[in-house]
């Protein structure tokens, strides 16, 4: 039988995980549209409806929640990769080209782009921004090429080299599109031209 106590502590459980994703809606909502050194704890507060001692409870300070903030982005972004890209296993070169398609269209979006790219590092610092990166968007695009180099589809190369100086590329391509210096369907072309140029 289920006691009053465990009861009350289900009931807590669930009023804890719901105020950390209002914490975590508002404040996404706010980085994107304000940025990160623009937003302030108390209006994060108010946008998520809870007191300021519920924010400290979850999260030590701003930065800390911009990073969990920043995880859901890139963890949402690397399964919207992979989901498109298992759909052309057959044809893994294909497959890295629909995660590029599906990378570039999330880069568009300002308030994606403003928490991944621009205020990630700025943020967070080179090293931790890296970290998150290579375990979510980063891994998807090793998997993909390890993939294709494994079934022979791409040329032999060393896979950490190739995969760290693709990701620099996609990331340049995300800042461009944010700030309209690149054309998408520019940047398309130029990476299927560089996956077609890396075919065994």
């Amino acid at each position: 039988m289920t006691g009053p106590n465990e009861n009350m502590r289900r009931t807590n459980a669930e009023r804890h995980a719901e105020t950390r994703t209002g914490l975590l809606a508002a404040a996404r909502s706010l980085f994107a549209e304000k940025g990160f050194a623009e937003t302030g704890t108390p209006e994060i507060v108010r946008a998520a409806k809870v007191t300021r001692g519920a924010l400290y409870y979850h999260f030590t300070d701003k930065r800390d929640l911009f990073r969990a903030v920043f995880e859901a982005e890139e963890q949402s972004l690397a399964a919207r990769i992979d989901r498109i890209s298992a759909s052309l296993a057959d044809d893994p070169v294909e497959a890295l080209m629909a995660g590029t398609r599906a990378f570039l269209a999330a880069a568009t979006d300002a308030g994606t782009n403003r928490i991944v790219f621009v205020d990630g590092p700025a943020a967070l610092g080179w090293k931790e921004w890296r970290e998150i990166d290579d375990r979510n968007a980063a891994a998807t695009l090793r998997a993909g090429l390890s993939s294709a180099m494994e079934n022979g589809a791409l040329k032999q190369l060393p896979l950490d080299e190739l995969t760290n100086m693709l990701g620099a590329a996609f990331n340049e391509a995300a800042l461009g599109l944010g700030n309209g210096r690149y054309d998408r369907a520019a940047l398309e072309q130029n990476f299927k031209a560089l996956f077609e140029g890396l075919r065994a």
